[in-house]
């Protein structure tokens, strides 16, 4: 059964009665020198830069994965209060950190 996930405190229709604590997932990734120029073009123009778009989707995708095998790892059936935040790391390189507190519910 895949792990419940949750932005708020409970999962609706579900208790819950047992905390294991803190998980979290990450990755960092670095701009792609072909996306920069694309996105250089799409600046003077405007729109949405679908390759940094894309990018950020699958960072999340990722560090939501990470976080959820180690709830997993914990016995945990859920992940409450999930939160995602971003931060540079080096020049040319974000990273992507999802983060909660892992449970059981029944």
């Amino acid at each position: 059964m895949p792990i419940l996930m949750s932005n708020t405190e409970t999962i609706p229709g579900k208790t819950i009665v047992e905390f294991y604590g803190v998980v979290s997932g990450n990755t960092v990734r670095a701009k792609h020198v072909g996306r920069d120029i694309m996105a250089g073009f799409k600046n003077l123009v405007g729109g949405e830069l679908a390759a940094y778009t894309e990018l950020l989707s699958d960072s999340r995708k990722e560090a939501v994965a990470r976080m959820l095998e180690q709830a997993e790892s914990m016995n945990a059936n859920a992940v409450v209060n999930v939160r995602f935040a971003t931060s540079s790391v080096a020049q040319g390189a974000a990273e992507l950190f999802a983060y909660g507190t892992a449970v059981r519910v029944q």
